[in-house]
């Protein structure tokens, strides 16, 4: 079984990492560990050597954690929830689990919301962690 956590090193990334490794354990089961960069080609190398480093932190935990794991960083021009539900598919995961950050209803309408592309469009189970 592979699960997908879509990870950005913030916010909620301490609880999404728990709850990743109970399931991982609970279904013995791989984590890929995902962060898109929306800018394609023209991501600033800042922003993919924290990424990057953001990444092998979380790996780090979950070998800590016993949990076999491997990172990927996606460039590929998408938005961060488009981005996950195709990596999801074409890597054939079987969940995705991701945080949500509470966000107003307004703000949700018009920026839209990582979270709820992924929900709305995956193939697979979606876990959110708040």
């Amino acid at each position: 079984m592979k699960i997908l956590v879509g990870y950005k090193g913030t916010d909620v990334g301490k609880e999404l990492m728990d709850v990743a490794v109970k399931q991982a354990k609970a279904f013995k089961a791989e984590i890929l560990i995902v962060t898109s960069l929306v800018g394609g080609e023209n991501s600033e190398a800042q922003e993919v050597a924290d990424a990057e480093k953001n990444l092998e932190q979380a790996k780090a935990y979950f070998d800590d954690s016993g949990i076999k794991s491997q990172t990927h960083l996606l460039v590929r021009g998408f938005e961060a929830g488009e981005d996950i539900v195709k990596f999801a598919k074409e890597k054939k995961v079987d969940e995705i689990i991701i945080g949500v950050r509470s966000r107003s209803k307004v703000g949700k309408l018009i920026f839209g919301s990582t979270a709820q592309i992924v929900i709305l469009d995956a193939h697979c189970p979606v876990l959110t962690v708040k």
